[in-house]
């Protein structure tokens, strides 16, 4: 089972550490209130919407989602859970909304100052990857590929293209085992993630062995 994540979700790089707002779950009371009073809340930390920090709230439980159904049924199943971040897809849909300047400055500015652009065609190849490769067998991890996403990159010349920054042009071998952020890893704050989305979703899970 894969679930794609991202660096917006995680603190510890430049794109979720340094570029506000940054991901954040608060004491879910959002969540929380939505279960207690049935009322539409639209934050997880009950504040008012931020579609940035909405997306990257999502990113960080989705990562935390892969880790808490690795601790919770990989032994009892021996299903691999893992999460992975494919690169920066500049161009899809998900910047639908921002205005024409930006959709046309950003996959300039990512492909040849930040180095973290990913065309769709390899974010594909990149997610087919973590079901093909045998590194990715192991559970309860999050993959990357060229470089951990935690500083801007340079261009190499040894490679020919910008590295260092979790961006295209390193082929399959450049994959690698990141490290997500402390609140990704946070085993109490994910628990309860897991609990109050269960709540909310009505989703029925097996007993753990």
């Amino acid at each position: 089972m894969i679930v794609v994540g991202s660096i917006t979700g995680n603190t510890n790089t430049v794109g979720g550490g340094a570029v506000w707002p940054k991901a954040s779950l608060g004491e879910f009371e959002g969540m929380s209130q939505m279960i207690e009073g049935g009322q539409e809340i639209p934050m997880i930390d009950g504040k008012d919407f931020n579609g940035a920090k909405a997306y990257k709230d999502s990113k960080l439980c989705n990562m935390q989602t892969i880790l808490q159904l690795h601790e919770r049924y990989h032994k009892s199943t021996g299903i691999t859970f893992s999460t992975m971040y494919p690169g920066c897809i500049a161009e899809s849909q998900l910047f639908r909304e921002k205005r024409g300047w930006f959709r046309w400055f950003f996959p300039i500015f990512m492909k040849y100052v930040t180095g973290g652009y990913v065309s769709e065609p390899e974010a594909g190849e990149r997610l087919a990857q973590c079901v093909w490769d045998e590194r990715c067998k192991e559970s309860g991890k999050y993959w990357s590929w060229n470089g951990g996403a935690k500083q801007v990159g340079a261009y190499s010349t040894s490679k020919g293209y910008v590295a260092g920054a979790g961006g295209g042009g390193g082929g399959t071998e450049s994959l690698f085992s990141n490290d997500p952020s402390a609140e990704v890893q946070n085993q109490v704050k994910a628990s309860k993630m897991f609990e109050l989305s269960t709540q909310l979703t009505g989703a029925k899970w097996p007993t753990q062995a």
